[in-house]
């Protein structure tokens, strides 16, 4: 869903008048650890300052005193280009107060374009969600940050105070181990499509999670190595980031392998084929990733969602048990680039 137009109009011609970014951020005692980061970068400052209609989510000094505290933060710091990089993650194009946030979701770019960390055309997202009143963005491994002050305006858009740092998502295979579907990442391992995975821009992943690998596990076994990649090939959407408020009810997409998944919305409910997403819109470097909870069979428009080896709707060889394994083995490579974020 895109975020409500005319109240972002309505917002932006009120913030006629406002004060620069600069004095904003200096006159917010909240934010001044976030004054200090930016002074580390001056083009930086130099480039939001000049610019119109952005969004700003800001860490307060206590979200950026829990980050500095860990090992991951305190790395963070002594790297510049990842520091500039968290900064720039921060920043959303177009300005959006807290009204116009949608309570059925809305992914937004931000101004991370570098290569080393994102490759998602347009700039890597944040997805924000309205709830009761209340406005949550959601980053890399479903990372959460609220807003606990929204709508302070400057002469260039809005900030929104956060609470948490964003975390930049990270590649398919460190988010598949950090959200355990590590059958998934030995699946992408063992056909050697990691690195292709990990590298290719603007990807849909459809991940089976553990138990759904498990359930054809004999069968998985019994399949050469370009078998396997067929399967896990059919889990990924090249070319294309399908958030969940994208995915359209009855519309066929084509994956990798050159096949076909159906989609199917109803009642809040998305099933890719016969199986179930199970948590949706993990964002990656690359992408985006869902979880399901079913294995894809190529060769018809079913899953196997745990049926055992050797049953009538188990999967054969190149069916929907090695296409459990691809998009496993691409949830794994997500987490890469957040555990570097955090380690």
């Amino acid at each position: 869903m895109q975020l409500k137009t005319l109240a972002v109009s309505l917002f932006s011609a009120s913030c006629v008048g406002a004060q620069s970014l600069t004095s904003v951020l200096q006159g917010n005692s909240d934010l001044s650890t976030l004054t200090s980061t930016l002074q580390k970068f001056p083009s930086l400052v130099q480039t939001l300052g000049g610019a119109k209609n952005i969004t700003i989510l800001a860490p307060s000094n206590e979200a950026f005193n829990a980050l500095f505290a860990t090992p991951a933060g305190q790395a963070a710091q002594s790297d510049v280009g990842l520091l500039q990089a968290v900064l720039e993650y921060h920043v959303i194009n177009g300005s959006y107060p807290a009204s116009s946030i949608p309570s059925t979701g809305a992914f937004v770019p931000t101004l991370l374009t570098n290569s080393s960390y994102t490759n998602v055309t347009g700039g890597q997202v944040v997805e924000g969600i309205s709830s009761n009143g209340n406005v949550t963005f959601f980053s890399g491994n479903k990372a959460t940050s609220n807003v606990t002050q929204a709508n302070v305006k400057f002469d260039g858009g809005v900030i929104h105070v956060i609470n948490a740092v964003l975390t930049i998502p990270a590649n398919i295979t460190s988010t598949a181990k950090a959200d355990g579907l590590t059958s998934l990442a030995s699946a992408l391992t063992e056909t050697n499509l990691l690195n292709t995975v990990n590298a290719l821009p603007d990807i849909t992943v459809f991940a089976p999670n553990n138990l759904a690998f498990a359930a054809i596990n004999s069968t998985i076994a019994k399949l050469s190595s370009s078998q396997l990649s067929s399967i896990l090939e059919y889990h990924v959407i090249n070319g294309t980031v399908a958030y969940s408020t994208t995915l359209k009810n009855g519309e066929t997409v084509p994956t990798l392998n050159g096949a076909t998944v159906k989609i199917t919305v109803q009642g809040g409910t998305v099933q890719v084929n016969q199986a179930t997403v199970t948590i949706a819109d993990v964002l990656v470097a690359n992408g985006v990733v869902h979880v399901i909870n079913g294995v894809l069979q190529p060769n018809s428009s079913s899953s196997s969602n745990g049926s055992s080896p050797g049953s009538p709707s188990s999967p054969a060889p190149g069916s929907d048990a090695s296409t459990h394994h691809a998009a496993t083995a691409a949830v794994v490579g997500a987490c890469a680039l957040l555990m570097a974020f955090f380690m």
